[in-house]
């Protein structure tokens, strides 16, 4: 395993500092913008055979499937409940719901598409946030919720990034050794 270095300098991060002095809709915009920078640093760099590499047996986490989960996930809450447009999620089926990470294969194909998929994802959230009139409009009859509000939709995106943020940390380490950020 290589040394333990972090990713970047900490000039070259291409994230804020966390500190975020707009309203709340900039803050919340900001703080998911910057979770979405993490996935994509600890992504940065790596093979498709390193993308695809999981993490421990049985699990099949990888970081390509992080990123297709992120995507799904995008869509799912934004497209699918929020603008309620009826479309099918890209990498999970009823006969493939982990098809996210099963379908992360070691491959440039595929790397592509879901990095593509999750561009595409993530530019609808962000005109559709940018489009509603305020935080606290609650959509009525969402499925699987009832009623949400867009703020805390925002507020559960940066939660799932975190969290899947974190496994990606694991997952750079074991790859490489590559730390921090």
């Amino acid at each position: 395993m290589a040394k333990r270095a972090n990713l970047f300098p900490a000039d070259d991060d291409p994230r804020t500092d966390g500190l975020h002095q707009g309203d709340e809709r900039a803050t919340l915009v900001a703080f998911l913008r910057d979770q979405r920078l993490t996935l994509q640093v600890k992504c940065g760099g790596l093979t498709a055979s390193d993308l695809a590499a999981r993490s421990v047996p049985p699990s099949t986490m990888s970081l390509l499937g992080l990123v297709r989960h992120c995507a799904d996930v995008e869509r799912q809450w934004f497209r699918q409940r929020l603008a309620g447009l009826d479309v099918a999620l890209r990498f999970q089926t009823a006969a493939s719901p982990d098809g996210d990470f099963d379908g992360a294969v070691a491959d440039a194909a595929v790397v592509a598409e879901a990095w593509q998929a999750w561009r595409e994802e993530c530019s609808f959230t962000d005109t559709f946030v940018a489009a509603a009139p305020d935080l606290a409009v609650v959509y009525e009859g969402v499925p699987g919720v009832g009623r949400i509000s867009l703020r805390e939709v925002l507020v559960h995106m940066i939660e799932e990034y975190a969290r899947h943020n974190g496994h990606a940390d694991l997952l750079r380490e074991r790859i490489d050794g590559r730390i921090g950020q």
